[in-house]
């Protein structure tokens, strides 16, 4: 699997190899990231079992099943099923919204990508009865790797340019997904892609106006109005992940080459930019405001990252998209990452859940929402 490799004063794609050292003994024994036995929300085992022996799959309870660390949504628990480690994954805990953390629509895409691209898991099983552990869940393949999320890079990794590598590497995943023919990958029908980008600014306007403080209805309705004005064309609708982003990578351990890409609940046909700007809107840079670095989704604001300009021109070459209206683009998925900070952080206020995080989600939102504004108004890139 080869990565790109950016070159930030030229923009253009070429090819980069191993540019990381290997972790330390240490790091690369240290497995995946779970929670201690302590932390991990319980579900409840023996119905799992029961259910899978009906389906002549055998779940090891004696080693017990463990939730994978880090997520503000999906829980994700590392189970043994005939002696072969499965990841099993459900809804959150409480309501969950309308089409969010669609299980179905993530195991359909899984089964229908695997053949074509090869860093799409494959899921093995869903099952749709809520009686079994109070919701539906799959269970996909399992990929050994590491993932690197936050706004810093671990110390092992020391090499020079490794921004460079990894942002090429996601470039080069995005290009490779956009590339494929949804109809031959059996997802021909997958999504609604004809008004996309009109159906996702009136759904977006409509969760932030449920979600948001008296305070920020100003801006929420300044930012929906410029949506509306400044709404293109319709690129040809491709293949979306809609959440794209590195800590949604599984890394070799060594090379740091991309081996998975996971969270494909959101999945649908659409304009393939909308996944650019995704991308583009965890993208923080060294200059921006506050609420982007408090953000930290991804270490790019160091480390030799290229900016999100060099991004979008690396993008353009590779596929030779027009990329002159991704303003909109970025305004739309900046506002919707400030929504869904909202939505979090109403969710502690109602109670359904305690989890510390929550609680800082407020303030976020609102910087983001600030910052979407100015983006509108042309005060950043």
């Amino acid at each position: 699997m080869n990565s790109t490799s950016i070159t930030a004063q030229s923009g253009y794609l070429g090819q980069a190899r191993v540019l990381a050292q290997a972790p330390s003994t240490d790091a690369l024994g240290a497995g995946p990231n779970l929670r201690t036995a302590g932390d991990t929300v319980p579900l409840p085992w023996d119905n799992v079992s029961q259910y899978l022996s009906g389906q002549g799959m055998r779940l090891n309870l004696e080693h017990a099943p463990r939730q994978f660390a880090g997520g503000l949504a999906n829980l994700n628990y590392l189970v043994e099923i005939d002696g072969t480690d499965y990841v099993l994954r459900r809804p959150p805990l409480g309501e969950v919204l309308p089409g969010a953390n669609d299980m179905a629509r993530e195991h359909r895409v899984l089964q229908a990508l695997a053949p074509h691209y090869p860093y799409a898991p494959r899921s093995v099983l869903y099952c749709d009865d809520d009686a079994v552990m109070g919701a539906h869940f799959q269970i996909m393949e399992y990929r050994s790797g590491r993932v690197i999320s936050g706004a810093h890079l671990p110390p092992d990794i020391v090499a020079p340019a490794i921004g460079q590598k990894l942002a090429g590497s996601m470039v080069d995943l995005l290009v490779q997904l956009h590339a494929l023919d949804p109809a031959k990958t059996g997802l021909g029908d997958l999504g609604k892609p004809e008004g996309f980008l009109a159906r996702a600014v009136s759904g977006w306007t409509r969760r932030a106006e449920l979600a948001s403080k008296d305070e920020q209805h100003q801006s929420v309705r300044f930012i929906s109005a410029w949506l509306e004005k400044n709404r293109p064309s319709e690129l040809p609708p491709t293949l979306l992940h809609a959440d794209f982003k590195l800590d949604n990578l599984i890394l070799h351990p060594q090379t740091l080459e991309p081996l998975a890409l996971l969270d494909w609940d959101m999945s649908t046909r659409g304009d393939p930019l909308f996944d650019l700007a995704t991308m583009l809107s965890y993208w923080t840079e060294a200059g921006d405001p506050p609420a982007m670095q408090e953000l930290a989704q991804m270490p790019t604001a160091g480390y030799g990252f290229p900016s999100r300009n060099d991004v979008v021109q690396a993008y353009a070459c590779a596929t030779g998209r027009d990329v002159s209206n991704l303003a909109f683009y970025r305004v739309l998925c900046l506002f919707k990452l400030s929504v869904v900070f909202m939505q979090l952080h109403a969710r502690y206020r109602s109670g359904a859940t305690t989890d510390p995080r929550y609680s800082r989600f407020g303030e976020l939102s609102h910087g983001l929402l600030e910052f979407t504004h100015d983006l509108a108004q042309g005060r950043h890139v």
